[in-house]
């Protein structure tokens, strides 16, 4: 397997710098993080310093690890270690790309990027938290429910799953409308439990978290890369599948006991970091979380923390 780094320069303004892969290369015309692949003997740091030397005339300072992504482009493998820049000498420039840009990474078209590199763009973009609506919220509390909501993104959570299964499709679409400009206004989303079709007709602001059933092999991505995608997982044939047709995310489950699924058994920490480790795209730690576990989940390989209870007292 290829070790593969991948500098993301981050300036003062919070802009991330891309770079297009020239003609005659694979994936020609396609933008991505600059970088290449390490020597025999290279360390991580050493080779990020030399390869941006040779692609945009810079020197590097040591970068934060950011995500680790292994991904296959047909028969070649390769391992894409990703690592956060903010301090750097020289002015870049386009030494082996056609171009180069400084862009928002919460403006940018994912579509627009090499396949490997969508994964560190939504790194970036996705929070390490992701609140999920307490599932016994009955439809006479949508004033209240609204309310939670409200506060949470005021608060500052930016990913939201609204999973009201007690209540009518229609009532649900409903809240999600009356949230959507605070949500828009914050850069938030508003994430639609299995609601493929509420996420199209609602739009920007909003995505869809799919259920594990609806996984189907062969199929499409269900909302433009402006709507995010996320994916319900439980084992690795599930997060293949979501790869396969393009989840920006998914939530792995369950981690540790839970009350929503009091019999089933918890994966554990060790199980969570393998299926986080091995998996091509941010995932979120699931089942018996609280906000407290975000640091090992990271430290296990995951994006952050998924869950019900833990997530809205503050």
């Amino acid at each position: 397997m290829l070790h593969v780094m991948a500098g993301v320069l981050m300036d003062a303004e919070g802009r991330v710098l891309l770079a297009q892969r020239p003609p005659g290369k694979h994936l020609a015309g396609c933008w991505e993080f600059p970088g290449g692949k390490l020597e025999p003997g290279e360390s991580a740091h050493d080779g990020l310093v030399r390869e941006l030397v040779e692609e945009l005339g810079i020197e590097v300072e040591p970068g934060e690890p950011l995500v680790r992504i292994p991904w296959a482009y047909g028969e070649r493998y390769l391992l894409l270690d990703a690592r956060l820049v903010r301090r750097w000498r020289g002015d870049a420039a386009a030494l082996e790309h056609t171009a180069i840009r400084w862009v928002d990474p919460h403006a940018t078209d994912l579509g627009g990027l090499a396949p490997a590199d969508r994964a560190i763009l939504q790194a970036l973009r996705l929070p390490h938290r992701y609140p999920i609506t307490p599932a016994d919220v009955p439809p006479g509390a949508h004033a209240a429910c609204a309310g939670m909501l409200r506060g949470a993104l005021t608060r500052g959570e930016r990913l939201l799953q609204l999973r009201l299964p007690l209540w009518p499709i229609a009532q649900v679409r409903d809240l999600a409308a009356e949230l959507l400009p605070l949500a828009r206004e914050k850069g938030a989303h508003l994430m639609l439990n299995g609601d493929v079709e509420g996420a199209r007709l609602l739009g920007p602001g909003t995505g869809v978290q799919l259920k594990a059933a609806q996984l189907e092999p062969g199929m499409g991505r269900p909302l433009p890369w402006e709507q995010p995608v996320g994916a319900s997982c439980h084992d690795a044939a599930e997060l293949a599948r979501a790869l396969a047709l393009g989840a920006d995310f998914a939530t792995v489950s369950p981690v540790a006991a839970t009350a929503s699924h009091p019999g089933t058994p918890p994966l554990g920490w060790a199980a969570f970091g393998a299926l986080a480790e091995a998996a091509s795209f941010p995932v979120y730690a699931l089942g018996g979380m609280g906000a407290a576990d975000e640091a090992q989940a990271r430290t296990m390989g995951g994006h952050g923390v998924s869950g019900i209870r833990g997530f809205w007292n503050g």
